[in-house]
């Protein structure tokens, strides 16, 4: 498993916060620079069976060794799991969270085999299988995790109305390392 320095990215969340006391990044008036514990193994393993796939290394260790969200990019990085009854109303919990979850889903294979550049004409539920949301950015717009096949671990930012489907990073550390490293 690749490890990740969970204090160096809690300490480098708690400078971003001190910098912007009047939360006026973009999304940080969302994920406020708060991060959630991490899982517990057993946590992580039971959602990869009930789902039938296996996460990404890179963004399976952060939630396990770093924390399930929300600091991060955008409006910060919706949970891999939600364990209160109550966070149902939380922010996290949309509609693209829950549809990622339904039955079947994530162990579809994903059908995009090159980027989808411009307006996408096909419903973007049948081009986002296989793969589970990071973050959303607002305006229909949702960045995702591939969990299959050839471009599994790669990073793709969903636009229906003008980007299109496409890569935005080779894997999730590079992803998230981005938005820490910068102003």
């Amino acid at each position: 498993m690749e490890s990740w320095d969970g204090d160096g990215v809690r300490a480098r969340i708690r400078e971003m916060a001190a910098r912007d006391p009047g939360l006026a990044r973009f999304g940080a008036d969302t994920h406020r620079y708060e991060l959630s514990p991490g899982l517990p193994e057993a946590e992580i393993r039971a959602f990869e069976e009930s789902h039938g796939i296996g996460l990404p290394v890179e963004y399976r260790s952060f939630v396990a060794e770093v924390g399930n969200g929300p600091a991060g990019p955008s409006h910060g990085l919706m949970p891999l799991t939600v364990s209160r009854p109550e966070a149902d109303d939380e922010w996290a919990v949309d509609a693209e969270w829950r549809e990622d979850r339904l039955p079947g889903r994530l162990a579809e294979p994903f059908p995009v085999t090159a980027p989808l550049p411009g307006r996408i004409g096909a419903p973007t539920d049948a081009l986002t299988r296989g793969t589970v949301t990071l973050a959303e950015q607002g305006c229909g717009i949702f960045t995702r995790l591939v969990l299959n096949g050839p471009r599994a671990g790669q990073v793709w930012q969903i636009d229906p109305d003008w980007g299109g489907f496409v890569p935005v990073s080779p894997g999730f550390r590079a992803w998230y390392t981005d938005w820490l490293e910068s102003p």
